[in-house]
């Protein structure tokens, strides 16, 4: 069974879009028997993706440090759930659990996720897919900037093949088998 790391928005004051294609990419997860490891909140798009999947029979695995445990943030119906002691833990925890990892929208913990995970995919620290959804357009500025970091050589052009982007969960669903079927 394959499991993907999840990284998206806790904040629950979003647009509706952005929950619709949380719940559609939980669905497919779960239809297609792909085990989720995320963050374990209850609220925004997290808690979106976990209530969907756990609807449709799918398993989701919450990685949280002990303090937001305590502060009582966690799903009530996941799978699973691993209580670390830091952030850090979290992170790694989640990327070795992963096949590929995912990420939907969100402020500046999924920023700082997503970018960390590509800069361990470019130290070769993990060899697995990393696909941005990129729902309404959400990462067009960071994909851009990116592509500006390589215009003023601050990075490889040979590090734009380090993600991929997906404009729906269908597209994520798709990119996740076609790696799989690679390797």
């Amino acid at each position: 069974m394959l499991t993907v790391s999840v990284f998206c928005a806790s904040s629950p004051k979003i647009k509706p879009e952005y929950f619709q294609a949380a719940a559609q990419l939980g669905l497919l997860l779960a239809q297609s028997d792909i085990t989720a490891v995320c963050g374990a909140g209850a609220t925004g798009l997290m808690g979106q993706l976990t209530d969907s999947m756990i609807a449709a029979g799918g398993r989701v695995i919450g990685v949280m440090p002990q303090f937001m445990y305590d502060l009582g943030w966690q799903h009530a119906h996941l799978s699973d759930l691993k209580i670390l002691s830091s952030m850090h833990e979290r992170k790694a925890l989640m990327a070795e659990m992963s096949d590929a990892s995912i990420a939907l929208p969100g402020g500046c913990g999924t920023f700082e996720e997503l970018l960390e995970i590509i800069t361990w995919r470019q130290l070769g620290l993990y060899n697995k897919p990393v696909i941005i959804l990129n729902t309404l357009g959400y990462y067009d500025n960071l994909l851009n900037m990116l592509q500006v970091a390589v215009e003023e050589q601050f990075m490889s052009a040979s590090n734009l093949q380090l993600w991929q982007v997906a404009a729906t969960p269908e597209e994520v669903i798709s990119m996740i088998q076609s790696n799989v079927n690679k390797s």
